[in-house]
């Protein structure tokens, strides 16, 4: 298993742990998880799934088998991944759990749950493990390609979570080894970043197409803003990077900016000038916000 022999691969020294990986669930993330590991060189025996066209689809596009029955995958496995939804692990768990896992790793790879999901999982002599990318796996077919730059967040048994840690870190990837309690609060902020942005841009969007602009134009038009700000952030950091109305104290320009917004554009704007109005605060510290505190805390 994990402590069973190396080798070497890519032009960097790495150490990379004999493992025999399945994957239980052929979405998304399965077979970007799958592509990327076999690439990798680290073995990935195949895939099981209740789809079992989907499981046929995942097993040609890595290379591997496609299995007919979970006891069949897990016999052929040291180490399972589930990569179904994650309203769906608790009961895959409750299926594996009466067959033959002692000594077998069960991860899965949501972000909001811990292995705490794998209830009693020490009494069948298993491990458990949540490993999560932070990274939105949005293509199926070639998400796997920029793996390498998310960082991976793992959680779960101590008995195995270093051989884990660098077996990920072997592949280029960054770990960092979360506490369970914390799982809900990470992902949040993942989710924050990711998801909720888009919600963002869309508002974005939107208002431009309010000013007679095409949407496809529009978010031509928005780009280069988004991506020059993360560019920044990457460069200077948070507050640093940060301009606008608010950071200048140009409160006659957040007056106009909430009045042509509707009521829920306007709400949305006035909680995010607060968030950033901490920002402004640390970065010109002898600078006077008090009016626009006041406007920003004020009545809808």
């Amino acid at each position: 298993m994990f402590r069973n022999g190396t080798k070497k691969y890519h032009t960097l020294i790495m150490e990379v742990i004999s493992i025999k990986i399945g994957f239980i669930g052929a979405g998304k993330v399965g077979f970007s998880l799958g592509k990327y590991l076999k690439i990798n060189n680290i073995t990935v025996t195949g895939y099981y799934s209740k789809n079992e066209d989907s499981a046929k689809k995942a097993s040609i596009f890595t290379g591997t088998k496609q299995f007919n029955s979970l006891n069949e995958i897990i016999n052929e496995s040291d180490t399972i991944f589930i990569t179904t939804p994650d309203g769906e692990i608790k009961n895959v768990w409750n299926k594996i759990k009466e067959l033959s896992i002692k000594s077998k790793m069960i991860c899965h790879c949501s972000g909001s749950l811990s292995s705490e999901v794998f209830s009693n999982i020490n009494q069948y002599g298993a491990y458990g493990y949540s490993i999560h990318p932070m990274f939105a796996i949005s293509d199926k077919h070639n998400s796997y390609k920029s793996l390498n730059k998310a960082f991976i967040t793992i959680e779960g048994n101590s008995k195995y979570i270093m051989e884990f840690s660098n077996l990920i870190s072997s592949l280029g990837n960054e770990v960092l080894i979360m506490d369970k309690n914390n799982k809900q609060l990470y992902h949040a902020a993942s989710v924050t970043v990711s998801n909720l942005v888009l919600g963002l841009i869309n508002s974005g969007v939107k208002q431009l197409i309010s000013c007679g602009i095409k949407e496809d134009i529009a978010i031509k038009a928005l780009q280069p803003l988004i991506s020059f700000n993360i560019e920044n952030i990457k460069e200077f950091g948070i507050v640093d990077s940060l301009t606008g109305p608010v950071e200048r104290c140009d409160i006659k320009t957040i007056e106009g900016h909430c009045n042509a917004l509707d009521n829920d554009d306007k709400k949305v704007y006035k909680l995010l000038s607060k968030k950033i109005l901490e920002l402004a605060k640390l970065k010109n510290k002898d600078r006077d916000y008090q009016e626009i505190e006041e406007y920003l805390g004020g009545e809808e």
